[in-house]
C-alpha cells in the first residue's frame, strides 16, 4: 500500500511539474512577443557588428519568441535566415555607427551557394571602406571558403584549416536489400536519373560518375577562384596546397602562401580588434550581434510605408514530403496565387531551394508559377539546390538566377515499387491472398512481383510524365523538347554549367533577382513582402521547433545516426510512384 501512495504521489507531482512547465513556457512566449515588438536596440559610433555563422543557415529566418528570451534549444544551435544576414550586412555598410565586422564561420551548416551569397554582400560591405576580421579555433572547407573575404584572417597555432578539394560519396543499399529479401521494382527515364541506383547497384554506374566529377570539378573551380581573388594568390597555389596534405602539416604555411595573416589565439585578436577601434586596452569593444542588429533602425528606414511590393516567396524543402519540413504544394500553390491576385504586389521572386519531390505536386504549383508569370514578372532565385521537381517549378519564370555553385537541372523521372515478398515470406513466415475484380486492381502491390504488362503500363507512365516535364521546360525557355531531352535525361548541373545551356539566365543570388526584378516592373521604390506569412502561432512554433530538436537529438545521442538518414529511409514505403527528384541527397563536402 505505501508503494501505492508513493507511486500516486510521484505521478500527481509528475503533473504539477509539467503542468507548471507548459504554463512557463507560454509566459514566456508572451513575454517574448511583447518585448520584441517594443524592441529597438541603439548604438554606439565605431561599434563592431559580430556575426556568428556557426549554425545551421536557411534561406528564410523564422522568430521564435524562446530563443529571443533564453537562448538556443538545448539540443541544437537555432537556424539563420539567409535573409536576415544579407539584410544586416547591408544595413551595416549604411550605418555610420559601425565600422568593422568581426566574423565567426569557422562551421556553418549550408551549401556553397548560400556561402557565396553571402560572400558577395561581405564584399560590398568592405567596398565601403569598413573592414572584416574573421576568427575561428578551426575553419572547416566551407567555412574558410567564407572566411576569405575578410582583411585579416586568424587561427591559433594549433588549430586546423581544411583544404582539401570537394568529395561526394553515396551509400548503396543493394547488399543489405538482397539479406532482407526485399526487391526493389525500377522504373525510370533518363541515363543519369541516378536516384535509383543505390537499391539496384553496388557502386557507381559510369553516367552517374561522369555528372558528378563535373558538377563537383565545376563548383570546386569556382571555390578556388573565389579564395584566389579575395586572398590574391594563384589558384594553382590553393590546388597545390589541396594536393600537399598541408592542413595536416604546419599552419605557418597557411601564413606563408597567403591564405592566413597570421596565428593568433582570441585574446590577441581582440588586442588587435581595440587598436582598429581605438578602444583602451582596459575597456570592451563597442558591439552588437547579428540578432540584436535586427532591432536597429536607420534614420533613413520606412516601415511599411510605401504601397508597391515585391513579394519573395520561400520554397524550401523536398516537394510534398511526408516529414512536417518542405514544400507542400497546395499551400506553396495558394501562396503564389495570394500574390498573383495581390495589386499592391507589382512582382514575385520566388526563392527555391529543393531537390524536388511528388511529380504531381511539382506540376501543381508549375501551374500556379505560370499564371503568376502571365500577370506580372516572375523571377527565380536558386539557392544551394532547385533540381528535379525544384527546376519544374523554376521554368515557366521570366528570368532564373543561380550561383555558380548551385546544383540544378536533373529533368527526368523516376519510380520504385518494393517487392517484400521474400521478407515476409522466408524471413517472417507471412503469405499473401486475396481476390480481385479487375486486372489491375491490385496494382501497385508491394507483396509480389509485377507483371510483365504490368512493368509495362508504369514505364509507360513514367515516359509520360517526362515527356511533359521537357515540354514545361522547353515552353518555359522557348526552345524545342528535344534541345532539352539532350541536356535532361536526368543529368545534374551546377549553376555555371547550366547558363551555358539556357537552363539558368544570370549569375547571381537572391538580391540579383529582387534587383532584376525591380527592373521588370518598373519600380523606382519597392517594399519586399516576404511570402508564405507564418501561420503557426508563436507557441505551436515553440512546440514544433523543441519536438524536431529533440528527436534529432535522441537519435544522435542514443542511436549514433542522423535524423535525416532515418527520415529519407522512412520516406521509401510512403513515397509516391512518380518521383521528380533529386538522384540522391548530394552533400559536398
Amino acid at each position: 500500500m505505501a508503494k501505492f501512495f508513493r507511486s500516486l504521489l510521484f505521478t500527481v507531482l509528475g503533473s504539477i511539474f509539467t503542468a507548471l512547465f507548459i504554463i512557463l513556457i507560454f509566459f514566456m512566449v508572451i513575454a517574448g512577443i511583447t518585448s520584441s515588438s517594443e524592441k529597438q536596440v541603439k548604438i554606439k559610433h565605431n561599434t563592431l557588428l559580430t556575426i556568428n555563422l556557426n549554425k545551421v543557415i536557411k534561406d528564410r529566418t523564422v522568430f521564435n519568441p524562446l530563443t529571443e528570451l533564453v537562448g538556443d534549444s538545448p539540443f541544437k544551435n537555432s537556424a539563420l535566415g539567409l535573409n536576415q544576414i544579407l539584410k544586416n550586412i547591408e544595413k551595416a555598410s549604411q550605418d555610420e555607427n559601425i565600422n568593422g565586422i568581426f566574423l565567426e564561420c569557422g562551421t556553418p551548416a549550408t551549401g556553397y551557394a548560400t556561402l557565396s551569397e553571402i560572400r558577395n554582400a561581405l564584399i560590398k560591405f568592405k567596398e565601403s571602406g569598413k573592414f572584416i576580421t574573421a576568427f575561428s579555433p578551426d575553419y572547416s572547407q566551407k567555412g574558410y571558403y567564407l572566411a576569405s573575404v575578410a582583411n585579416n584572417i586568424y587561427l591559433p597555432p594549433q588549430g586546423m584549416l581544411e583544404l582539401k578539394g570537394l568529395s561526394s560519396q553515396r551509400t548503396f543499399y543493394k547488399g543489405a536489400l538482397e539479406k532482407l529479401g526485399v526487391e526493389v521494382q525500377i522504373f525510370k527515364h533518363g541515363k543519369f536519373k541516378s536516384a535509383v541506383e543505390p537499391y539496384i547497384l553496388d557502386k557507381m554506374s559510369e553516367p552517374a560518375k561522369e555528372q558528378t566529377i563535373a558538377y563537383t570539378s565545376s563548383i570546386w573551380n569556382n571555390v578556388v577562384n573565389d579564395i584566389a581573388e579575395t586572398r590574391n594568390i594563384s589558384s594553382d597555389k590553393i590546388n597545390e596546397i589541396a594536393d600537399n596534405g598541408t592542413m595536416f602539416l604546419n599552419n605557418q604555411l597557411f601564413v606563408d602562401a597567403g591564405l592566413l595573416n597570421g596565428l593568433m589565439y582570441k585574446d590577441e585578436v581582440i588586442s588587435e580588434l581595440k587598436e582598429i577601434t581605438n578602444t583602451k586596452e582596459s575597456d570592451d569593444i563597442e558591439q552588437v550581434s547579428l540578432s540584436d542588429y535586427d532591432y536597429v533602425y536607420l534614420p533613413k528606414e520606412t516601415k511599411g510605408l510605401i504601397k508597391n511590393k515585391i513579394a519573395v516567396i520561400y520554397a524550401e524543402g523536398e516537394i510534398d514530403g511526408t516529414s512536417d519540413e518542405g514544400i507542400k504544394s497546395d499551400e506553396l500553390s495558394k501562396t503564389i496565387r495570394k500574390a498573383r491576385k495581390d495589386s499592391s504586389i507589382k512582382a514575385v521572386v520566388l526563392r527555391i531551394n529543393s531537390p524536388g519531390g511528388s511529380g504531381s505536386g511539382s506540376d501543381i504549383i508549375w501551374r500556379e508559377v505560370k499564371l503568376c508569370q502571365e500577370t506580372k514578372p516572375v523571377i527565380v532565385s536558386m539557392g544551394d539546390v532547385a533540381a528535379s521537381g525544384g527546376y519544374y517549378i523554376a521554368c515557366a519564370a521570366d528570368t532564373i538566377v543561380a550561383t555558380p555553385t548551385t546544383i540544378t537541372g536533373s529533368i527526368g523521372v523516376f519510380g520504385m515499387i518494393p517487392n517484400t515478398q521474400k521478407l515476409m515470406n522466408k524471413t517472417l513466415g507471412i503469405t499473401f491472398d486475396g481476390v480481385k475484380t479487375n486486372k489491375f486492381s491490385d496494382v501497385p502491390s508491394i507483396t509480389r512481383p509485377f507483371t510483365s504488362d504490368e512493368k509495362d503500363i508504369f514505364q509507360n507512365y513514367v515516359n509520360k510524365f517526362y515527356e511533359v516535364f521537357i515540354g514545361r521546360c522547353a515552353d518555359g525557355r522557348n526552345t524545342t523538347t528535344d534541345k532539352i531531352d539532350e541536356i535532361g535525361q536526368g543529368r545534374v548541373w551546377s549553376g555555371e554549367n547550366a547558363t551555358n545551356i539556357n537552363l539558368v539566365d544570370v549569375m547571381g543570388g537572391l538580391n540579383t533577382a529582387i534587383e532584376i526584378a525591380k527592373e521588370k516592373a518598373g519600380l523606382d521604390t519597392y517594399r519586399i513582402k516576404e511570402m508564405p506569412e507564418i501561420e503557426l502561432s508563436p507557441l505551436e512554433q515553440v512546440l514544433k521547433d523543441m519536438s524536431t530538436e529533440a528527436k534529432a537529438y535522441a537519435a544522435k545521442v542514443f542511436l549514433g545516426i542522423n535524423l535525416k538518414e532515418v527520415e529519407f529511409l522512412n520516406k521509401i514505403k510512403e513515397i509516391e510512384p512518380i518521383q521528380a527528384r533529386m538522384p540522391y541527397n548530394i552533400e559536398i563536402n
